[in-house]
């Protein structure tokens, strides 16, 4: 049952509208109910010229109605019955129309809404949410997950109130005819909910698998589409394509599995339907035989027992797309209800220009309660203007002890202070907006250079963008790109080679203009000649600031202030160059293998 108030509290909001298209629904539905009666003068006073006759007790005003009908002349009928069904045709279509239209765009508001709640609520997720998450899972619940709920709100809902609504309708209508056996029939009629509540069980269990399925296949395509060339450079085409194809078949049998049980409900509903309208037959047709009942209301009531059957059987399809959609919704609240780690302060402190040093007291970090400890007892200063390299074997922290500095993580023990002031107390744009950041691996957008460099200062100028760029030494390719500044440059920059991307995410440092800038392995990847370009823009971007750097280059480390060494979560050297050399045997290796090569 919170399943199903969760599901239904997405429509906060747009209750107006809601209520409008419920309203237009029950309309529609009553001059669809209208229908039916027709048949009763059409079939006794125009084409038998007979009374209409009701083996009950009526209420006086439908019995004064019928009496009426009764008298009156069946060729006035004639010509009165076809413009009764036209305009009656006309009212129905007129409130359908419009009822659906507002039930869609109320489905349509709540896609939109739940889409940018998902959006929203991830760029606020802390990154350990996203160590533990597959890109293709995530991208499903917006897309795949969301879909099934617009689904359930689009067509479920409207057939939801709309099929019970005929239910009511014809009940009332049948019962007026003949009370007895409509009480009958609609103690039998609940049987079939026996089966529905199996087959709907059964759906939720299978939906559950396909949207796990669904996320499998967007993370092989993430994964494959944008690491093509390490797939073609090991010549996994046929292994990913196998993986792809297996994948794809788990999907296939679980979807034919779902879909089975989808439409064993017509059937279920047609021989449930059938052999409740045999019984009708054998049992109330004895009464038209008598003269009790008038064949017209004989075909009222039996047409309106069988119109009852049709709502029921879409209610089946409807307990179908709900249980699917009950299902997607769990996962998306997974997302939406999941623990913000690292949170902005509720009024939190602005930070000024770094004026003296950030300090590392005691700090210890894990990221996870069963996880090992990554690293422990860190005291560090970092002042203003220093150049700190921070080097180590490979995952020794490096990456997530300067993670600390911007906040992207909070440490499990211990404060980071920038001028005194706890990281934590500070707020995320004041922080963030002095730091720049150059990583091993450029994060570039399907977008234009231009877009691309100013992404921290969407309104620069195109002369202030030119401008870091001859900085950056990226203005000589970027002139030589079809557009120019105007250039796509493709889904992660697929069409630059990496020291050109390197020089763009250095020339959007450069035109944030932070004071501080954090290097993590900026050259790493790059061969000679594109690295040679990658450190000159970046002696360019280090005057002046604070920089932290995780290095490899011999250059940038033997000019450090301070040289920072980590091993197995400890800091076990701290010093300049030559001071590390004679007293820290780890840099001392690391120096002989590593940096002088």
């Amino acid at each position: 049952m919170t399943n199903y108030l969760k599901l239904l509290r997405f429509l906060k909001g747009h209750e107006k509208l809601f209520s409008i298209a419920v309203v237009l629904m029950i309309f529609a539905s009553i001059f669809e109910g209208f229908q039916l009666p027709l048949l009763v003068p059409l079939m006794d006073r125009i084409f038998n010229n007979k009374p209409i006759v009701v083996a009950n007790d009526l209420p006086d005003f439908l019995d004064n109605f019928i009496q009426h009908l009764n008298t009156m002349d069946p060729e006035k009928l004639f010509w009165i019955f076809p413009v009764i069904t036209i305009v009656l045709l006309i009212v129905k279509h007129t409130f359908i129309f419009f009822y659906k239209l507002c039930m869609s765009d109320v489905s349509q508001r709540v896609m939109r809404d739940i889409r940018n709640k998902l959006y929203s609520k991830m760029q606020h997720l802390s990154l350990d949410y996203f160590s533990n998450k597959r890109t293709g899972e995530l991208v499903s619940r917006i897309t795949f997950d969301v879909n099934l709920v617009e689904n359930a709100l689009s067509y479920g809902l409207i057939d939801l109130f709309c099929q019970t609504t005929m239910i009511v309708i014809y009940a009332t209508i049948a019962f007026t005819i003949f009370p007895k056996g409509t009480i009958i029939l609609l103690c039998v009629f609940p049987l079939i909910a026996i089966p529905m509540s199996s087959l709907g069980k059964r759906l939720r269990k299978f939906s559950k698998g396909i949207q796990e399925k669904i996320a499998d296949i967007n993370s092989i395509l993430l994964e494959t589409i944008s690491g093509v060339k390490l797939v073609k450079a090991f010549c996994a085409e046929k292994q990913e394509i196998e993986r792809f194809e297996a994948k794809n078949h788990e999907y296939y049998k679980l979807r034919m599995s779902s879909i089975k049980r989808i439409l064993a409900i017509s059937p279920m509903t047609e021989i449930f339907g059938t052999v409740c309208g045999v019984g009708i037959i054998l049992w109330i047709g004895r009464l038209v035989m008598s003269g009790e009942l008038s064949s017209g209301i004989f075909i009222l009531f039996f047409g309106s027992i069988m119109s009852i059957i049709s709502p029921i059987k879409k209610l089946g399809n409807v307990n179908a797309l709900i249980q699917q959609a009950l299902v997607a919704n769990e996962r998306i609240h997974q997302v939406l209800e999941a623990p913000i780690s690292v949170r902005e302060a509720d009024d939190p402190y602005e930070l000024e220009e770094l004026r003296e040093s950030i300090r590392m007291e005691g700090v210890e970090f894990r990221y996870s309660d069963d996880t090992d400890i990554v690293f422990a007892g860190i005291d560090l200063e970092i002042k203003k203007g220093e150049l700190i390299a921070i080097v180590g074997p490979t995952g020794t922290g490096k990456t997530t002890l300067v993670s600390l500095i911007p906040r992207f993580y909070d440490p499990t023990k211990g404060r980071v202070l920038f001028d005194g002031q706890d990281l934590k107390d500070v707020s995320f744009r004041s922080l963030r907006q002095q730091i720049g950041i150059v990583t091993q691996e450029s994060i570039l957008f399907n977008d234009t250079v231009r877009a691309n460099i100013a992404y921290g200062r969407p309104k620069a100028s195109l002369a202030e963008v030119e401008e870091v760029a001859k900085q950056a030494f990226a203005h000589r390719f970027i002139v030589k790109m079809p557009q120019g500044y105007s250039t796509v440059i493709g889904d992660r920059g697929f069409r630059l080679s990496g020291g050109e991307k390197q020089r763009l995410s250095i020339a959007r440092a450069i035109l944030k203009n932070p004071p501080i800038l954090i290097l993590d392995e900026a050259t790493s990847q790059l061969d000679s000649e594109s690295e040679k370009f990658v450190q000159e823009a970046l002696d360019e971007l280090m005057k002046g600031r604070t920089v932290i750097a995780i290095a490899h280059r011999l250059s940038t480390i033997t000019k450090a202030d301070k040289i920072v060494v980590l091993d197995e979560g400890k800091i076990v050297g701290l010093g300049k160059h030559k001071e590390l050399l004679e007293t820290c045997d780890l840099y001392k290796r690391l120096h002989s293998m590593q940096f002088q090569a």
